[in-house]
């Protein structure tokens, strides 16, 4: 909704096929005007490139300002993307992950996946997200997750009333989030692939008077997302580096 939301273990490697064809070389000629030319080859390493897939789970929570939080049901949720290792001694194990938002799927806020205070949502009530981010960088040896989640939320009550789109903007993570009214912790990658992911976000009014009054923007919202994110990898998987 308008606003910016403010660990696996070593053996999920073992899980992960391991791309044995070697380096290519790169040749460098030197050259001075008192001695022959001599090539010297040096090892020019690619990035390991990986497939990876998301999944949403249920047992999420999502809430905002003062009230009490929603009970969503985000089960069935998926998407996917690619992963390429971080090179350098700097990354330990890193690796960015982007994935495709055209094919991302996160299921609506209904009646059928979201109670509030213990009862679904009234059938005419929905929020639909519609991705536009969502990347970042995981560690495949410690399971820390750090994923940018931008969307719209569009609300709707039947064919009544339209809201006009929330932007969303939020940091997903397996870590501690925290801001001044919300906060959450996460739970880092297992070796399954399963983890928690938490963001608090700041929330700004809309050119909407009835979501302003209704949701006291501006406020803080918590997202609370169960989760798997899997990596695979081999041979017939292709990428121009």
């Amino acid at each position: 909704m308008g606003c910016q939301i403010h660990s696996l273990h070593p053996q999920i490697l073992l899980k992960i096929p391991i791309n044995k064809k070697k380096p290519q070389l790169q040749t460098r000629t030197i050259t001075s005007s008192s001695t022959p030319s001599i090539s010297i080859s040096t090892v020019s390493p690619k990035p390991d490139v990986y497939n990876v897939k998301f999944k949403t789970l249920g047992a999420c929570k999502l809430g905002i300002s003062r009230y009490p939080d929603f009970e969503y049901n985000a089960q069935g949720g998926e998407g996917s993307g690619i992963g390429k290792k971080m090179v350098g001694v700097d990354f330990n194990g890193e690796t960015s992950v982007d994935f495709d938002v055209t094919t991302l799927y996160i299921p609506p806020l209904t009646t059928a996946t979201t109670k509030f205070l213990g009862l679904p949502l009234p059938p005419f009530l929905k929020i639909a997200i519609v991705p536009e981010i969502f990347r970042g960088i995981i560690n495949l040896e410690s399971g820390k997750v750090d994923l940018k989640f931008k969307a719209k939320f569009w609300f709707s009550m039947g064919s009544i009333y339209k809201a006009p789109p929330l932007l969303v903007e939020t940091l997903l993570t397996s870590e501690e989030s925290k801001g001044s009214l919300r906060s959450g912790s996460g739970r880092r990658l297992d070796e399954e692939g399963r983890c928690k992911l938490v963001g608090v976000a700041t929330v700004e009014p809309i050119d909407d008077f009835f979501m302003n009054s209704f949701l006291d923007l501006p406020t803080e919202c918590l997202a609370i997302l169960n989760a798997t994110i899997t990596f695979s990898k081999d041979e017939d998987f292709k990428l121009n580096l």
